[in-house]
C-alpha cells in the first residue's frame, strides 16, 4: 500500500470517528449534508479523497467545527505527496508553473530525466504552448495557455543563475517525437544546442544505439537529494522517503553511464535535426 493511500485511510478512520462521537450512522449524515450514502462510505474508507469543502462541511455537521482546520492539515499533507491533475489544475496551468517554479528556487541542484518530451526549462515558447493545449485539452481544465507559457519562461531565468547546476537526461526519442508542427521542433532542437556549454547547465542524450542498463522509466525530478517529483497522466507524486531518493538517484547514475554529453550530444541533437529536415 502507498504512503498516499495509508494517509487517505487515516484521514477517513478520522472522519468515522467524528461521525460515531456525533451519534450519526452514515445514512444520517448523508442526510444532513445532502450527499449519497456512497459518498459517506467512500470517504470513510480510504476509497475517495475528501476536498477542502467536504472537511468543513463533515466537521459542522458532526458538531466539530473546531476541528476544521486539523482536518484540512490532514489533506493537504496526504496531497503534498498525491497532487491530482484535476484539482491542481482546475484553474488552469499557470498555477502549476508557478508550483514548479517554488521547488526549483528552493534547490541548487536539479536532476531531470525525461524519455518522451523536451523538459519544461528547456522549452521554447512554441513548443510548451502546443505541450500546454495538449494537456489542457486531456485534463479538460482552463486554457490559460498564453499565461501559462510566460510563467514557463519566467521559470528559465534560474538556468543562468551562479551557483545552480541543472542536469537533464534526455532519451533520444524525446527529440523526433511530433508533439509540435515540424517547424517548431526544428527551433527546439535549436535552442538545446545553444544551451550545451553553458556552465549551469548540462544536457545529456540517450542515444537509440544505447546498450540500456535499465529499460526506460517514466520521467522524474530529483530537487537536490531532498524529493523527487513523478508525473503520471493522473498526478504528481511527490516523494521525500530517504529510500525513495536513493532508489531514483542510482536510476538516475544507470542512464547517466550511457548518455552522450558535451560534443557527442550535440551531434545526436544535429543529427535529430538533418533527420527532421530531410523528412
Amino acid at each position: 500500500m502507498s504512503d498516499f493511500q495509508r494517509a487517505r485511510e487515516a484521514l477517513g478512520a478520522r472522519l468515522q470517528g467524528l461521525r460515531a462521537d456525533a451519534g450519526l450512522t452514515g445514512r444520517e449524515l448523508a442526510g444532513r449534508l445532502g450527499w449519497p450514502h456512497s459518498k459517506i462510505s467512500k470517504l470513510e474508507n480510504g476509497r475517495q479523497t475528501a476536498t477542502g469543502a467536504d472537511l468543513a462541511a463533515w466537521a459542522e455537521a458532526t458538531g466539530h467545527a473546531a476541528l476544521v482546520v486539523s482536518l484540512q492539515n490532514d489533506l493537504s499533507g496526504l496531497e503534498t505527496h498525491y497532487r491530482s491533475w484535476r484539482r491542481r489544475l482546475s484553474g488552469g496551468h499557470q498555477h502549476a508553473q508557478r508550483e514548479a517554479d517554488t521547488e526549483e528556487r528552493n534547490a541548487r541542484v536539479v536532476r531531470a530525466y525525461e524519455p518522451t518530451v523536451v523538459p519544461g526549462l528547456l522549452q521554447t515558447p512554441d513548443y510548451a504552448r502546443h505541450v500546454l493545449l495538449a494537456a489542457a485539452a486531456l485534463h479538460q481544465s482552463p486554457r490559460d495557455t498564453d499565461e501559462a507559457v510566460r510563467e514557463r519562461m519566467r521559470r528559465q531565468e534560474l538556468l543562468y543563475e551562479t551557483g545552480r547546476r541543472f542536469r537533464f537526461i534526455l532519451w533520444e526519442g524525446a527529440l523526433h517525437a511530433r508533439v509540435c508542427p515540424p517547424g517548431v521542433l526544428r527551433s527546439q532542437l535549436d535552442r538545446l544546442c545553444g544551451l550545451i556549454g553553458l556552465d549551469t547547465v548540462s544536457i545529456a542524450v540517450i542515444p537509440f544505439s544505447a546498450t540500456l542498463p535499465l529499460s526506460l522509466r517514466h520521467g522524474f525530478w530529483i530537487h537536490d537529494r531532498s524529493f523527487v517529483t513523478v508525473e503520471t497522466i493522473n498526478a504528481s507524486l511527490h516523494l521525500d522517503e530517504q529510500a525513495d531518493v536513493a532508489l531514483y538517484l542510482r536510476a538516475w547514475e544507470l542512464y547517466e553511464q550511457v548518455a552522450e554529453t558535451g560534443t557527442d550530444a550535440y551531434h545526436v541533437l544535429a543529427a535529430a535535426r538533418h533527420a527532421l529536415e530531410a523528412a
